[in-house]
């Protein structure tokens, strides 16, 4: 049999051609494929998941016209926080690449989340930014919880793991505890709803000490009822306290940083709110010996008491002392009497002057010394007066001597005269005084009219 002349090298002064293994075909066209697209972000359905005892992950990643073949090693699939199943509907970082032995494209993946998960989790830090800035997660309005609570509501689903785990908790821990379980949905639309008037409702009735607000784990997406604004609002305005225990211990929600304290799990928050009742029993049975031994001390230090004083009365002689006092006895009661009859005797003496200073200060006897006070004041008064006129007419007598002494009258009755001119003047000296200048004379007994003549 002889080859094709297009198989032939350098046939009929052709250049030789270049014939390919598989293998060599799959290395090239896997560096293309990694070339062209080192990374991409795909989103689609699972299906096929597999997950072998080597920790990889296999599965196929479809939508509804194609399908892509995929691999996450266990370095990666690590690292997932949840699990993958078919039907499952996610997100995909991952490189393009093939699988050389069997020539399959496939996507090599880096991380998985659910879809939508990207987007939840940045609503999550807005919600969160916003709610921390108004002062819903102050550390300040966190509330203590109590110590011994009587009745404590759980909102959670009543058919769910976290339920069971609480009941069971609470009730091995300490059974006196009354608990109510207070049905609400917790995942999906109608969930955040719920919840609000539940916590409404459980906050207003004024039953409850404590309020725990509970679920077990899930994705992101299932978790999301919790991270509801409102319900973090009616978290914040409870009356009573609220412990938020949603998910497992790496996940948080908005609840959480709103409530008076977040517990990892539910099992951990019913540790939280309920005390161990054996250590309780250890901690009353500790405190009853120390009160017993307390109780001993005292009773053996009151014995040794009660000894020493039987000791001391028989060497004292009862008799004898009871001699003593029964006769300091009398001795006080005689002087107790002296005491009464002097204090008696005080008191009399005091009444007596007592009612001698009413009787001094009666309205009659108090009229009649005034009025005699009167009559003595108005009998020294006009004394007064008399003997007041008397001295002022003497001074006044006295003032008339000394006035006529030194008045003009007295020296006109010597014989003197005094001239006045036209204008009523006194007139003093001859000099500038004219001839028929008219002028007036003031006698002891009258005027005369005068005029001047010559010299």
């Amino acid at each position: 049999m002889h080859a094709p002349d297009d198989f032939n090298e350098g046939a009929g002064g052709k250049p030789p051609r270049h014939v390919l293994t598989p293998s060599t075909l799959n290395r090239l066209v896997r560096g293309l494929l990694e070339d062209a697209l080192p990374l991409v972000w795909i989103e689609g359905e699972l299906s096929n998941v597999a997950r072998p005892t080597s920790g990889h992950v296999y599965f196929t990643l479809k939508d509804s016209l194609a399908q892509v073949r995929c691999a996450m090693f266990k370095t990666k699939s690590m690292g997932l926080r949840f699990r993958p199943a078919d039907g499952l509907h996610v997100l995909l970082r991952a490189r393009v690449g093939l699988y050389e032995p069997r020539g399959e494209f496939q996507l090599v993946v880096e991380h998985m989340e659910p879809a939508g998960e990207g987007a939840l989790q940045r609503e999550f830090e807005r919600l969160k930014a916003q709610l921390d800035a108004e002062g819903l997660f102050a550390q300040e309005r966190k509330r203590p919880l109590p110590r011994y609570a009587r009745r404590i509501g759980v909102i959670t689903s009543a058919t769910g793991a976290a339920i069971r785990d609480v009941l069971s908790v609470m009730a091995r821990r300490w059974p006196l505890v009354e608990i109510d379980v207070l049905p609400v949905p917790v995942q999906g639309r109608e969930a955040p709803p719920a919840i609000v008037s539940m916590l409404r409702k459980a906050s207003a009735c004024g039953r409850y000490d404590v309020l725990l607000l509970t679920r077990g784990g899930g994705s992101l997406e299932d978790l999301w009822a919790f991270n509801d604004e409102q319900v973090a609002r009616a978290v914040h305005a409870s009356a009573v306290p609220v412990v938020s225990a949603v998910g497992h211990e790496i996940d948080f929600s908005i609840a959480d940083f709103v409530a008076d304290l977040r517990a990892p799990t539910p099992s951990a928050a019913a540790e939280l709110l309920v005390p161990d009742i054996l250590a309780q029993r250890r901690h009353l049975e500790q405190l009853r010996q120390r009160i017993t031994a307390v109780h001993e001390r005292r009773l053996q230090t009151r014995l040794q008491r009660i000894d020493h004083l039987l000791a001391r009365l028989q060497a004292q002689r009862p008799q004898a002392r009871l001699e003593r006092d029964r006769q300091r006895l009398l001795q006080l009661h005689r002087r107790l009497l002296a005491c009464q009859s002097a204090q008696l005797t005080r008191k009399s003496v005091r009444l007596e002057r007592v009612y001698a200073r009413l009787l001094a200060l009666h309205p009659r006897q108090r009229v009649a010394i005034l009025r005699q006070q009167l009559e003595q004041h108005a009998l020294q008064l006009r004394h007064l007066i008399q003997h007041k006129l008397q001295r002022e007419q003497l001074n006044l007598q006295q003032t008339a001597r000394a006035m006529h002494a030194v008045s003009p009258l007295a020296t006109l009755e010597r014989g003197y005269a005094i001239l006045f001119d036209a204008q009523g003047k006194v007139l003093r000296s001859a000099q500038n005084v004219a001839v028929d200048t008219p002028l007036r004379a003031k006698l002891v007994d009258g005027e005369l009219a005068l005029r001047v003549s010559k010299e």
